[in-house]
């Protein structure tokens, strides 16, 4: 009678533990994200304001759309290294284009074609020359950023026209013009992820791509559309930037790539693929958002802010596994 009741005990205890990884599994990062609100608005009553809510929106809004398109590569079990290279060639372009009196929309379409252009490019040296990703996006980020300082001799492009800078600096109802970009792609996104032939293939691809395959999926097709939405969600962060700027850097992105890699890992993506979700996605770039303007607003160091910064996104993806 004892050892029956014992047992029952030690079950509904496994099941408790089992229930509380479960929930932990799947509101984690939203969890994280809340008590990270929570700590920030308590040591710094400048932080939970309006203004300050919408500025940490638009600074995010950059990582943000490159981690989306990101999003889709690594859910194919792949990475993209290029997309800070890419994002300032696509800028660079259409900086140079609009200070020769191009028309905006010319110029922003030709940057956003020339952004998915390099991304198909990383898709057809990996699927179709077996590159691993890390090496051909490897290359594409050293060639994007050559032919960026070549186009731009080394120098920003400046005199852009207003029109196009309010894509950057301007506002709707009070609402930031990059914010309002960041939300059509995530709901686009979300979108081609839940509700489309494409995303059903990307997580197939990601969880066990030769059985995709032999399934008859276009597996080479699938994948190197994929790197060319990357590439096109590098070009659309660098409209942002560049506006935002009111000139093209030659050296813009630089780096850009780890923030949006840490944004989908702590967004809970595997890196393994087939395993993550966009609104993960967009959580992760606002936890680094966040953590990096706590620490400005609290003035802490700017060297020891990419201290913690680093050990924030161990720790999470650490836990993360350890849940799995």
């Amino acid at each position: 009678m004892q050892s029956n009741r014992t047992a029952s005990e030690a079950a509904t205890r496994r099941v408790q533990v089992v229930g509380v990884r479960d929930v932990l599994r799947r509101f984690g990062i939203a969890i994280a994200f809340l008590l990270l609100v929570v700590v920030l608005s308590t040591l710094s009553e400048s932080f939970l304001t309006v203004s300050n809510i919408l500025n940490i929106a638009r600074q995010v809004s950059i990582n943000a759309v490159i981690a989306a398109g990101m999003t889709f590569v690594i859910l194919t079990g792949g990475i993209d290294l290029s997309v800070g290279s890419v994002l300032a060639y696509s800028g660079a372009i259409m900086a140079g284009l609009l200070s020769t009196g191009k028309p905006v929309v010319l110029s922003i379409i030709a940057g956003l074609a020339l952004g998915a252009i390099l991304g198909l490019v990383n898709g057809i040296v990996i699927t179709k020359g077996k590159v691993q990703p890390f090496i051909a996006t490897l290359g594409m980020l050293t060639i994007a950023r050559g032919a960026t300082l070549v186009y731009t001799d080394g120098r920003p492009i400046t005199g852009l026209p207003d029109a196009f800078v309010w894509l950057g600096a301007g506002e709707v109802l009070r609402v930031p013009v990059p914010v309002i970009i960041m939300t059509l792609v995530f709901t686009a996104s979300y979108l081609i992820l839940t509700q489309t032939v494409l995303g059903r293939y990307v997580y197939a691809i990601g969880g066990n791509e030769e059985a995709a395959r032999l399934s008859g999926v276009n597996v080479t097709f699938y994948k190197s559309l994929v790197y060319a939405i990357s590439g096109l969600t590098s070009a659309i962060s660098a409209v942002i930037l560049t506006a935002r700027l009111n000139s093209a850097q030659p050296t813009a992105g630089v780096a850009f790539e780890l923030d949006a890699i840490a944004a989908v890992v702590l967004g809970g993506t595997t890196l393994a693929g087939g395993e993550g979700s966009i609104g993960g996605t967009l959580l992760g770039a606002f936890i680094i958002g966040v953590i990096n303007n706590g620490l400005n607003l609290l003035n802490v160091n700017p060297f020891y802010q990419q201290v913690v910064k680093g050990l924030v996104i161990l720790l999470a993806v650490l836990l993360d596994r350890r849940l799995r």
